[in-house]
């Protein structure tokens, strides 16, 4: 184990504000085996009182959303000096509340390690999983995971960050070199795969976790490290000088992260679905937390403004197919603004994290994002 305060001497990356203690992390696994099953018989019992089964009206009585996040990466999930989380995933979270249960501030939030996310969806200890999540077949698979994931927030893709200085500018630059990267992971298996597709030799260096990884890179214990792009940009962000280490242009795999829930519960998933898509959809038609009154004015007094009417909950009554109430897009776009808008506040230009929207753009700009008819 590398110690956080030698860490802190080598190059600055971990600032009190960045990591929980390790002794609160230990606790926090300890708590959670020990909760778990006794949270998900409580939750259990109260999701089949009216013998539906759905994880939807729970939190709807609860009146809160007990979201499952990291916690640790800037730009996604991280808690601020102040005591607050911030990110895109945390602003997912804030959406779906504003949406279920009418206010975005009733959210409990749980950072979740990667080993600890799954077992806290199935034991009932969060509602559902907004925490860098890939979507994948085995995942998703009844014979897997079980889980069932809402549209994709934010299409990442394993990359590589090297020094600035060494002169590496491509995968073939690293031929027989060391890259270091989180052992038993799918981040490991795409490393060996893209290098052996390239008949590439190289050592990985392995190590447990991100902070681990990052601790042997900066120590030049490897030529480069490995991880999703997006942490890697959230990573550097952290490092006393960011300008020292690039990401190279490589990408070694799609890395689709979105929310997740237990499989099984369709209600659920829909509701969940749709708040994602109205998201999108706000963006598309542009609109922001800053027009969102005038535009709802406008659809209230002209009945030739049909879509958009629909969409915004003034006629159609599309939030009820969903168990929601029929302007829960008004109320998602008042508390977070659309997908652009969220992008911009915690990865854009401005922000303390950028990471250039790429496929996260809307589809009619040349990207990734787009929302089925709301009809």
């Amino acid at each position: 184990m590398i110690g956080i305060d030698h860490l802190q001497k080598v190059s600055g990356y971990f600032p009190n504000r960045f990591v929980l203690s390790l002794v609160t992390r230990s606790i926090s696994r300890i708590l959670i085996g020990v909760l778990a099953s006794s949270v998900g018989l409580l939750s259990g019992c109260a999701t089949l009182g009216d013998g539906s089964g759905s994880r939807l009206e729970l939190v709807q009585q609860r009146g809160k959303l007990l979201c499952g996040i990291s916690g640790k990466i800037p730009g996604f999930s991280f808690l601020s000096p102040d005591g607050r989380y911030s990110g895109l995933d945390v602003d997912i979270c804030k959406a779906i509340a504003a949406a279920f249960v009418g206010d975005s501030t009733k959210v409990q939030y749980r950072p979740l390690t990667a080993p600890e996310r799954f077992t806290a969806l199935r034991s009932g200890e969060i509602d559902l999983l907004s925490r860098n999540t890939t979507h994948t077949l085995s995942r998703d698979a009844e014979g897997g995971n079980g889980l069932s994931f809402a549209p994709t927030v934010f299409h990442d893709g394993q990359g590589l960050m090297v020094p600035t200085a060494s002169g590496i500018r491509s995968i073939s630059d690293l031929r027989g070199r060391a890259i270091c990267v989180g052992s038993g992971t799918t981040t490991e298996q795409n490393l060996n795969d893209a290098f052996a597709s390239k008949s590439l030799p190289y050592t990985p260096i392995k190590y447990q976790d991100l902070n681990q990884v990052v601790g042997g890179y900066l120590q030049g214990r490897c030529a480069a490290m490995t991880s999703d792009r997006s942490q890697l940009a959230s990573v550097r962000s952290g490092f006393s000088n960011p300008q020292q280490h690039t990401i190279l242009r490589t990408r070694l795999s799609k890395e689709p992260l979105a929310p997740a829930v237990v499989g099984g519960d369709q209600r659920m998933v829909d509701a969940m679905s749709w708040v994602v898509y109205a998201l999108i959809e706000a963006e598309e038609r542009g609109i922001s937390q800053a027009n969102l009154k005038d535009v709802l004015d406008q659809a209230v007094a002209d009945p030739s403004q049909a879509s958009l009417r629909r969409f915004l909950g003034v006629e159609g009554g599309l939030g009820a197919k969903l168990s929601l109430p029929n302007d829960f897009v008004v109320r998602v776009i008042r508390a977070t603004g659309n997908y652009g808008e969220i992008y911009s506040r915690h990865l854009g230009p401005n922000s303390a994290v950028h990471i250039p929207r790429g496929p996260n753009r809307l589809s009619a700009q040349g990207g990734l994002m787009i929302a089925p008819p709301f009809t």
